[in-house]
């Protein structure tokens, strides 16, 4: 059993921390599970230096849960194990404060390790870091960011039982417009803003351009590109928490739900990378601006040929496949294209020096860390293999009809990423099982639900 951290996380930075922040009383202990919600613990100030020295026991089952907090045995994760304690460790450089709490608290993240010091490999964090470092082994490092697009809604429903936008923190006006690109519609918004931005420097995050998105109620902020993707996974990861906490104190409920209105377009969550070689050169960017390199060309090819089997990974709950509609701004093919928002992989306009790749298909309800790993080993693998992207997509991207292979529905995306031996090796063989075992859980809870719209469709007319 080892007492040294193998996340590489020290003593001394808790004590630095604590004596920097005296005000501060508790913490926030979190891992993020298969689904990418947070789960921990809260403890106390004089606790945080035994959480560094020696880590925390928690229970294994803790990664084997489905969205609602309930053991999905298929996992493997709990009784065939015994339901034992493992040991979670705080992950260096996570240790924040937290703004707007009374009492003041911070938090951590950690990831579970064995009792021996080795990743518990049903944790999404080690699954991006495997690739990671499988990537490194290749002399190549991955820089990124993602976009978080969210709804800001009312806490009572409408009198038609749907969920509202939020009114205006700032005056209590409302408005059920698309008030897309509208800068004075932010306006009425900027208290609460001015909170999450807040809490975004405290955490050491540099959130940026915030716009009114293409839904009533509809936000998307950006983040700042980095260098080191597990810190812009980490960066997607605290910032929805500091979206949600500072929406419930001003009143108002932020909602992460891949689509929450059927009339309007949903939530996504692109993520930007490109891969820098050992000095720190973008091996993207095209030595004559239009004449695409064929490394990023090659992992176009990998992201393509990989979409369909991965679906899972980037629409994993039953709401994530209302998203996928035509002319709604989430792909519904394996395209790629330049300047094109139609398609599933666009490498944006800007300057070649910052040529990156935008992936699309993953909506704002996916875990960043799957979504990740999932994404780099389809790099890898394009780029390794030399696969062909084929043409590019132009002008109307919904108009190609050609899927390639892209599941239809949650079923058989759930069918598709079990089969997948890429998805296997992309998550490694004990993440992919507790994933895929996760969803079918999940899947068969929505299916046995007698739901509204069962009484709508059937009640007086069979």
């Amino acid at each position: 059993m080892t007492t040294t951290s193998p996340s590489g996380s020290t003593a001394a930075e808790a004590e630095a921390f604590l004596e920097a922040h005296p005000e501060i009383e508790a913490f926030d202990i979190i891992l993020h599970d298969a689904n990418g919600i947070g789960r921990g613990k809260i403890i106390r100030r004089h606790e945080l230096l035994s959480f560094y020295n020696n880590g925390r026991h928690l229970p294994i089952s803790i990664l084997g849960l489905d969205i609602c907090g309930e053991d999905v045995h298929e996992t493997g994760l709990i009784w065939d194990q015994g339901d034992g304690d493992l040991r979670a460790w705080p992950i260096p450089g996570t240790l924040k404060p937290l703004h707007n709490t009374q009492p003041p608290r911070g938090e951590v993240f950690m990831s579970m390790y064995t009792l021996d010091g080795a990743p518990m490999t049903s944790d999404p964090r080690h699954a991006m870091q495997r690739q990671v470092d499988l990537l490194a082994q290749d002399g190549l490092h991955p820089a990124g960011a993602f976009e978080l697009e969210f709804f800001l809604l009312d806490p009572e429903r409408g009198p038609d039982g749907k969920m509202q936008p939020a009114r205006d923190v700032l005056d209590r006006r409302s408005s059920r417009k698309t008030e897309v690109y509208s800068v004075d519609h932010l306006h009425g918004m900027l208290p609460l803003f001015s909170d999450i931005y807040a809490g975004a420097e405290k955490a050491g995050i540099k959130a940026e351009t915030l716009i009114s998105e293409y839904a009533p109620g509809q936000y998307e902020l950006t983040l700042h590109y980095r260098t080191d993707v597990m810190q812009a996974a980490d960066d997607l990861m605290r910032l929805k928490r500091i979206v949600r906490a500072q929406a419930r104190a001003h009143g108002v409920v932020a909602c992460f739900m891949a689509k929450p209105n059927e009339n309007y377009a949903g939530s996504g969550m692109h993520f930007h990378v490109s891969m820098l070689d050992d000095a720190g050169k973008n091996v993207f960017v095209e030595a004559e601006e239009g004449k695409w390199n064929p490394t990023i060309l090659h992992a176009l090819g990998g992201l393509k040929q990989t979409m369909g089997e991965s679906m899972l990974v980037f629409a994993p709950h039953a709401n994530s496949w209302r998203r996928f509609a035509s002319q709604s701004y989430a792909p519904v093919s394996p395209t790629w294209g330049v300047n094109n928002r139609s398609v599933a992989l666009r490498i944006p306009a800007g300057e070649i020096k910052a040529r990156r790749i935008e992936h699309r298909p993953a909506g704002v309800d996916a875990n960043p860390y799957l979504v990740a790993a999932t994404v780099l080993a389809g790099v890898r693998k394009g780029m390794k293999e030399q696969i062909d992207p084929g043409p590019e997509t132009t002008g109307n991207g919904y108009a190609d009809e050609d899927n390639a292979g892209i599941p239809s529905d949650w079923k058989s995306a759930i069918d598709a990423a079990k089969r997948s031996d890429f998805l296997k090796n992309a998550l490694g063989e004990d993440m992919h099982r507790t994933f895929t075992a996760i969803m079918a859980a999940e899947y068969a809870r929505v299916m046995r639900t007698v739901s509204e719209v069962d009484f709508d469709l059937y009640l007086h007319t069979v």
